[in-house]
């Protein structure tokens, strides 16, 4: 995937981070750090609670491969 290089150095800066906070310090820029989907790559349209994008999200959802969501249709 022409993302993954973005992936691993989201995941990377993540990590110098959670380290930072973890020892007390404060980070030298902390809004440098900025979230990312874990599979695809993209930065917006962000769900926390999943890691992933909206797009992937609903792709998983579909195939029902996330248990307890579910597409909604009215």
């Amino acid at each position: 995937m022409a993302r993954k290089a973005l992936i691993v150095k989201t995941k990377k800066k993540q990590d110098e981070y959670m380290k930072a906070l973890e020892q007390g310090k404060k980070p030298k820029f902390p809004t440098r750090v900025y979230n990312r989907c874990g599979k695809c790559g993209r930065n917006r349209g962000y769900f926390r609670k999943f890691n992933m994008c909206r797009i992937c999200i609903r792709e998983l959802a579909q195939d029902g491969k996330i248990a307890g969501l579910t597409k909604s249709s009215w």
